[in-house]
């Protein structure tokens, strides 16, 4: 995590901020939890052809898929479906994307 030296020498720690899409969220909690999408698909019941589609923004999440990989990834699934949430702050977090890629 980045760290920045403010002026009376007290160190802060930055806010690193990236924007994901629901996809890259579920990828992300994937590759954290050392699955192959071959086994994310067996553990969730939702096709593999599916999950290659929901991580690369060809198809939508959804609360129903989401619950279910959810499951499978031992998260919540507001992980999945609002990754930009920051819950500090009550709303969404500004991360330069258009409403349209927002909800995507």
């Amino acid at each position: 995590m980045a760290v920045k030296k403010t002026r009376s020498a007290k160190y802060v720690v930055a806010r690193v901020r990236v924007a994901l899409s629901p996809g890259d969220a579920v990828r992300v909690a994937r590759e954290l939890q050392e699955m192959t999408q071959a086994e994310l698909a067996e553990a969730s019941g939702i096709p593999q052809p599916t999950l290659s589609s929901i991580e690369n923004g060809r198809a939508t999440l959804g609360a129903e898929r989401a619950a279910k990989l959810a499951r499978a990834l031992k998260v919540h699934p507001g992980v999945l479906l609002w990754p930009n949430w920051d819950a500090a702050v009550g709303s969404k977090r500004s991360s330069g994307l258009t409403e349209k890629h927002q909800n995507r």
